[in-house]
């Protein structure tokens, strides 16, 4: 059947000094990691999953997971001072992909803004789009679509690394563990 590959992100600003971010990958329901909210990294869940990428490539997804959370925390905190959000606020991410039994796929990525939808990213054209029309949600849909960088990584990430990522994850011991479930 369809499998899914989800990395969920959940970060509470309690103000514009304490942030709190958690984070979860999942391949289906079976727990591949979590983040680390002291040092920013990754830790594995299941013993076949570190094994199946090279080094190298868990060197440069932690490296780009330390910068997006950094800018992540940065762009929220300064969108919301500029446009007097109250504290606390939650947001969180889910971003990932599905690989369809027919070998086609699909990659999604939300955002909510205290249990409401915020944002999504169009896969197919590349594109943000607000779910909801507020101030805050204009003013970071401007700065996404200005940010090409980011973009381009996005882009890289949904129609490619993904699913290339979640074919290595599944003959490294994925598929085993879903089938035992």
């Amino acid at each position: 059947g369809t499998i899914t590959v989800r990395l969920l992100q959940t970060t509470i600003f309690q103000n514009s000094f304490f942030v709190d971010t958690e984070g979860l990958g999942l391949l289906e329901d079976i727990e591949l990691g979590s983040l680390d909210k002291h040092t920013l990294s990754i830790h594995f869940h299941q013993p076949w999953v570190r094994p199946a990428l090279p080094r190298g490539d868990w060197e440069t997804i932690d490296a780009m997971l330390k910068i997006y959370l950094q800018q992540f925390s940065h762009l929220i905190n300064e969108g919301a001072v500029q446009r007097d959000v109250p504290y606390p606020f939650v947001v969180q991410c889910m971003a990932g992909c599905e690989l369809y039994p027919n070998r086609t796929s699909r990659s999604f990525a939300y955002v909510a803004y205290n249990g409401q939808d915020f944002l999504s990213f169009d896969t197919d054209n590349m594109t943000w789009t607000l779910s909801q029309n507020t101030s805050l949600s204009r003013y970071v849909l401007a700065y996404l679509q200005n940010y090409t960088a980011l973009s381009e990584l996005v882009e890289i990430i949904f129609n490619a690394t993904c699913v290339d990522d979640m074919e290595v994850l599944l003959r490294s011991g994925g598929r085993a563990a879903l089938e035992r479930q």
